[in-house]
C-alpha cells in the first residue's frame, strides 16, 4: 500500500475532521439484548464448549466453531472460544502491517489516517452486527488498544479485505469461482466452486476457522474465513443460498462504508432466493468493486451480483446452465466501463476465466470430485506449464482456502492444508443445524471427504516450498553465487519469476551480460500481467544501454 496514499488521506483528514469526533466516540446500543457471560470449558487443548456452543480443531487440522443466541451473545460466544485464535491472528496481521510501514511517524500517519477514513463505517453497519462485532472484540489483545480501542478496531479490520483489494500495492492476488447445473453436472443439481486467493502470509492462513452460526433471527448458516471474522467471504445457509465474493478492480476509496464481507452475511442471515440477495446488495452502499457469486437451491441456478460505489450489475445466463467467474465484471451495466476493461486487459483475470471455460469443455459431467480437480488445476491454457504459483493458473499455490458447495443437498466441502491440496472435509447443513446434532455432537460427514491431492507428496511440491524461502534471498543486499541461483531457477524452471530476480540481481551486481540473458529468457515464459511484462522490457532495455 503507497504510503502517499495515507499521507495524502491523512493530510485531508486533518483538514476534514467533522464527524470523526462522533465516530470515535460511537458504541452500539446493547440494552435490549440479554447476554450470558461464557464461562469456557476446556475438554482438551482443540476442543472447547460453553451451554450448546464449541469450538473444536478436527483431524484435518480445520477449527470448527458452533455458536448460537442474539447478536451480543454470538459475539461473546465467538469471542471467548476463539479468544487465544483471534488474538494470535490479529498480532499476525498487525506484524504484517508493521512490514509494510516500518517506519514509527508513518504508523502514526496511518492511525490518523484509519480514524478519518472510517469514521463514516458504523453509519453503514447494521445495528445487530455492530453489536455482534462488540461483543466479539470484548476478547482481542490490549497488546493494538494504541491503534483502536477493541470495537474500533474490529470495525477496521472487516474494512481491511477491501482496503487491501483497493490499493494496488496490496492486491491480494485473483480468485476464481463457477458454478454448473442441469446438464452441466453428474446428478442435475447446482455445484459451485471457489478458490479464495486472499494472501498475507502463511501464519494467516493456518488457522482456518469453519464457523456455524445459529442466529435467533435470521437463518443459520456456515462460513469459511479466520478468527475474528463475522463478516463472510465464502459460505451457505439453510435454505441452500450460497455467497462467494472475487475482487474486482476498484479506484482508491475516498470514504469506507459497508464491508463487502457484511453485505453477504447479511445475505446468508436473511435471504432464501436470488432476488432477495439482490434487494439486500441494492440497499448496501460500499467502497470497493465486487462479484458476489450466489447460487440458489430454491432457483437451482446461480447469478453474479456485480456490485460497485457507482451502480450494480446482474450477470445472468439464459441459454447455458454454467457460469465461472474470476476478477472482471460481465454485465452489460459494466460493458463500457475504462476501469473494467482496463482490469480485462491488464491482469491475469481474462486469463483464469478462458482457462475456467477450457476445463468445463472438457469435463463435461461434473461432480464434487471434477470440481475438486478443476479448483487444484495449476496449468496454463492448452496444459502449458506456466510455473508453480503462477497467478494465471487456478491453483496459485497460495489459497487461503477452496470451497465445493452442493446448496440441493446442502452439502459443502473445506479444503484443509496446504492450501487447497488438502483432503476437503464435508459438512451437512441438514445434520449440523437439527437436534440430532446437539445431541450427537460431530460435525463432519467424513465419508463424504474427497482425498488429498497427490502432488502434495511429490518431489515438485517440496522444491515450490523451497523456492518461496529462498524468493526472499533477493530481498536482502546479499551477494549470491551463481550456484545458488541455478538452483533457485531449477525448483521452479517454468516460471517467469526466478530468471526476473536473477535479471535484477545481476543488474545490481553490474554483470550486465548475465543480466541481459535472464531478462531475455524471462520474457520466454508466461508472464502474469502486462505491468509484469513491461517491468522485464524496462529492465532489459536499461541493460542493454548499459552495454552499449
Amino acid at each position: 500500500m503507497k504510503i502517499r496514499f495515507f499521507i495524502y488521506f491523512f493530510l485531508i483528514g486533518s483538514l476534514i475532521a467533522c464527524g470523526v469526533s462522533k465516530s470515535v466516540k460511537h458504541i452500539p446500543d446493547t440494552k435490549r439484548y440479554l447476554v450470558e457471560i461464557p464461562k469456557i470449558s476446556k475438554i482438551n487443548d482443540s476442543t472447547f464448549s460453553f451451554d450448546q456452543n464449541y469450538l473444536t480443531k478436527n483431524r484435518q487440522q480445520l477449527w470448527e466453531l458452533y455458536i448460537k443466541g442474539n447478536p451480543l451473545q454470538l459475539g461473546y460466544n465467538n469471542g471467548a472460544l476463539t479468544q487465544g485464535l483471534m488474538q494470535q491472528q490479529e498480532e499476525i496481521f498487525f506484524s504484517k502491517v508493521e512490514t509494510f510501514v516500518p517506519s514509527k511517524f508513518k504508523q502514526n500517519l496511518l492511525r490518523g489516517f484509519l480514524k478519518w477514513y472510517n469514521r463514516k463505517m458504523y453509519l453503514h453497519v447494521r445495528d445487530d452486527f455492530q453489536v455482534e462485532l462488540l461483543g466479539l472484540s470484548q476478547y482481542s489483545s490490549d497488546k493494538y488498544d494504541f491503534i483502536a480501542p477493541k470495537f474500533r478496531r474490529a470495525m477496521y479490520l472487516h474494512g481491511a479485505h477491501d482496503i487491501g483489494h483497493a490499493m494496488q500495492d496490496l492486491a491480494l492476488v485473483g480468485c476464481s469461482s463457477l458454478a454448473v447445473w442441469n446438464e452441466n453436472t453428474e446428478d442435475g443439481d447446482l455445484l459451485i466452486g471457489r478458490n479464495f486467493d486472499f494472501f498475507l502470509d502463511d501464519d494467516f492462513a493456518k488457522n482456518k476457522l469453519l464457523e456455524f452460526v445459529d442466529p435467533e433471527i435470521g437463518i443459520p448458516y456456515m462460513s469459511v474465513s479466520w478468527p475474528g471474522m463475522i463478516g463472510v467471504v465464502s459460505g451457505m445457509n439453510k435454505e441452500g443460498i450460497t455467497v462467494t465474493i472475487n475482487a474486482g478492480k476498484s479506484r482508491i476509496p475516498k470514504i469506507a462504508k459497508t464491508p463487502i464481507s457484511l453485505v453477504t452475511r447479511e445475505i446468508l442471515q436473511f435471504a432464501k432466493n436470488i432476488d432477495e440477495a439482490i434487494a439486500i446488495v441494492e440497499k448496501r452502499k460500499v467502497f470497493v468493486s465486487e462479484s458476489i457469486l450466489v447460487g440458489s437451491a430454491n432457483d437451482r441456478k446461480a447469478v453474479i451480483i456485480e456490485i460497485s460505489p457507482v451502480k450494480i450489475g446482474v450477470f445472468n445466463v439464459e441459454n447455458a446452465a454454467k457460469m465461472v467467474c474470476s476478477n472482471h465484471f460481465q454485465s452489460d451495466a459494466y460493458k463500457d466501463d475504462k476501469i473494467n476493461n482496463k482490469q480485462i486487459l491488464e491482469s491475469h483475470s481474462e486469463y483464469r476465466f478462458t482457462k475456467l471455460n477450457e476445463l468445463l469443455k472438457s469435463n463435461p459431467k461434473i461432480n464434487p470430485e471434477k470440481m475438486a480437480s478443476i479448483l487444484r488445476d495449476r496449468s496454463g491454457l492448452k496444459n502449458e506449464k506456466i510455473g508453480n504459483g503462477n497467478e494465471k493458473a487456478l491453483n496459485q499455490l497460495l489459497a487461503h482456502h477452496a470451497v465445493i458447495f452442493s446448496p440441493e443437498k446442502r452439502l459443502v466441502w473445506v479444503s484443509s492444508n496446504p492450501y487447497q491440496l488438502g483432503e476437503f472435509v464435508c459438512y451437512d447443513l441438514n445434520t449440523i443445524f437439527s437436534v440430532e446434532r446437539l445431541k450427537t455432537g460431530g460435525l463432519a460427514s467424513s465419508n463424504l471427504n474427497i482425498a488429498k491431492d497427490s502432488f502434495v507428496d511429490s518431489q515438485e511440491f517440496k522444491n515450490y516450498e523451497e523456492f518461496k524461502k529462498l524468493s526472499s534471498q533477493f530481498d536482502e543486499d546479499k551477494l549470491l553465487s551463481n550456484e545458488f541461483i541455478k538452483h533457485y531457477q531449477a525448483l521452479n524452471p517454468d516460471f517467469w519469476v526466478v530468471y526476473f530476480q536473477a535479471g535484477k540481481y545481476y543488474f545490481n551486481q553490474k554483470d550486465y551480460l548475465k543480466a541481459k540473458a535472464e531478462l531475455e529468457n524471462a520474457l520466454t515464459k508466461e508472464i502474469t500481467t502486462i505491468p509484469d511484462k513491461e517491468n522485464i522490457q524496462k529492465y532489459l532495455k536499461k541493460t542493454l544501454r548499459k552495454l552499449k
